[in-house]
């Protein structure tokens, strides 16, 4: 006889199943919708977060899979934090005259806010969505990498990428995070983690962009230890322990100018 599910395994059935439909869920409208109290909402994302089956936020959750949601899916989450850490990263940048843009989200909302910049710039990107989003400022140089298209990410990648990059030294590396813990980057997509390595190889800062769900995770390949020459624009500040390994490194953090909401 099939044992019978209890109320919170029914209740947590239906958080999975609305995370399956959207990719991120506010506590609020995970309580109206299952008529229950925030406070019994935070208890079940504390409890799905721990068994890896969702990913906790500020707020909410986001679902969660061996490969993350599509780039279009991820536009959709943290807007208002990615727009504020664009800016800021667009304002690290005011001495540089070149420089490399990895894929994703943030790095996406990062071109739409350095296209609005008034002066020449050579931009290398493996993005294609992010070289048609440049390419609208007569004032840039966008030269779009080589290689094999990856349409759910919006990126080319391969041995062709790999070696163009290795021909181009430039100022700054621009790049996104799967997760980011006390020693440093991780991306879950292995072909775009190639990619990055190699920019950030070339670079002679790197500049990484990644809001607060990122923090606090591993993922699937390390591209990046903390070290003097990177820096992490995010909308939050650090763990303690975070910190201390961040300062050990050398490494730079600059926190965006973003309102936290319940």
């Amino acid at each position: 006889m099939q044992r019978r599910q209890s109320k919170k395994e029914r209740r947590q059935t239906r958080i999975l199943d609305a995370l399956k439909h959207n990719p991120a869920k506010r506590v609020n409208e995970l309580a109206e919708e299952l008529e229950v109290s925030p406070e019994t909402i935070r208890r079940d994302l504390s409890e799905l977060d721990a068994e890896g089956r969702i990913r906790r936020t500020y707020g909410g959750a986001v679902r969660t899979s061996p490969l993350e949601p599509a780039l279009a899916d991820r536009m959709k989450l943290h807007v208002q934090a990615r727009e504020q850490i664009a800016a800021c990263a667009v304002d690290a940048l005011q001495d540089v005259e070149n420089l490399y843009i990895g894929g994703g989200a943030t790095t996406l909302h990062f071109a739409r806010a350095l296209r609005q910049v008034e002066r020449s710039l050579t931009i290398l990107t493996a993005s294609f969505e992010i070289a048609i989003e440049l390419a609208a400022n007569p004032l840039f140089k966008v030269i779009s990498v080589p290689g094999r298209v990856e349409l759910q990410e919006g990126l080319v990648h391969g041995p062709d990428t790999l070696r163009f990059i290795a021909d181009y030294h430039v100022q700054a590396a621009i790049i996104g995070a799967s997760a980011i813990d006390e020693v440093g980057v991780s991306e879950a997509h292995p072909s775009a983690a190639d990619v990055y390595a190699a920019m950030i190889q070339q670079a002679e800062h790197t500049y990484v962009v990644a809001d607060r769900s990122k923090i606090g995770h591993k993922s699937l390949k390390r591209i990046l230890n903390w070290n003097e020459r990177t820096t992490l624009v995010t909308d939050c500040d650090l763990s303690r322990d975070m910190q201390q390994s961040f300062e050990a490194a050398g490494a730079n953090l600059a926190v965006a100018d973003y309102q936290r909401r319940p």
